[in-house]
């Protein structure tokens, strides 16, 4: 399914510039250790987390994740936007609980 319908449908806030909201996303990863999520998500992940630290950028990076979805109203700071932004990395936002939103992107992607 493509972001940008996720983002739709799931009425998330982008929090950083989404230049490729037309990416498929191919599944989710859903937990805040970062070692973790390096060791088990995959390539085209949307990665649910409550992390909102500069970290989370690196990670997403590396791993190859299609979007970060900070859970909980957690905001990030500048530091963490300026990174996201210039690394190409988007961000989103909501004020659910990464259960409930783990919930519904799992009926999204699974329809």
């Amino acid at each position: 399914m493509r972001l940008s319908e996720i983002i739709d449908r799931l009425s998330l806030d982008v929090l950083t510039p989404a230049s490729d909201v037309d990416s498929e996303v191919t599944g989710a990863y859903c937990g805040d250790l970062l070692s973790h999520v390096l060791a088990k998500a995959a390539a085209g992940d949307l990665w649910i987390t409550i992390q909102h630290h500069a970290n989370i950028v690196a990670v997403a990076q590396v791993t190859g994740l299609q979007a970060v979805l900070i859970v909980d109203g957690r905001s990030p700071n500048e530091e963490t936007l300026t990174r996201a932004k210039d690394g190409g990395i988007i961000l989103l936002g909501t004020s659910e609980s990464a259960f409930i939103m783990a919930g519904r992107l799992h009926t999204l992607l699974a329809d």
